[in-house]
């Protein structure tokens, strides 16, 4: 196997996390000033990926930060929780560096998240993406995802989100995912 194929996906540890800060950064300054004003990206970088926050989240029940390796370098992150609604986890992040995608990476972080819902008993994933966001609506679609609802919601500092809401059922065994941590 080349190092190039060579890839991961395992839990997020405390050590990872401000390499995941910078990581965001750069895929968020890839993608969304197209999208969304540079004060809110700022904004939204600062609220979820601060390392305070993100070692809080790696501490709780219930929520779970993957990182995606690629020949031993962190080339993407998702993060999912459990709603508190019967049968349903958020996949609430999922990135791929702009270098690694079209590569079946986003992908295989579905399914893993997909195989932690089944394995917490639950039959559904949702998500939310800005309505803007066409490329990440493509790729959700081709992943069985589909368009459930439309919000707009306050997130503070005079920003909001403008986003879809998209389920996708999850269903099958989720021990092979899990077993091959990919």
């Amino acid at each position: 196997m080349a190092p190039e194929d060579r890839i991961h996906i395992e839990p997020l540890a405390a050590e990872d996390v401000v390499r995941l800060a910078a990581l965001a950064r750069e895929i968020w300054y890839a993608h969304y000033p197209a999208i969304i004003s540079v004060a809110q990206i700022e904004y939204m970088l600062a609220e979820r990926y601060d390392a305070d926050v993100v070692l809080a989240e790696l501490r709780r029940d219930g929520v779970w930060w993957d990182k995606l390796t690629v020949a031993g370098g962190m080339a993407g992150f998702a993060s999912y929780f459990l709603t508190g609604v019967a049968g349903e986890m958020k996949l609430d992040k999922i990135y791929v560096h702009p270098r690694f995608q079209r590569r079946g990476y986003g992908g295989m972080m579905i399914e893993r998240a997909g195989a932690v819902a089944r394995a917490r008993g639950c039959n559904r994933l949702v998500l939310a993406v800005n309505r803007n966001n066409r490329d990440a609506i493509a790729a959700y679609l081709k992943h069985g995802f589909r368009v459930a609802d439309a919000v707009v919601k306050d997130i503070g500092g005079g920003f909001v989100m403008d986003d879809y809401i998209m389920v996708k059922p999850v269903a099958g065994d989720p021990s092979t995912v899990l077993r091959t941590g990919q």
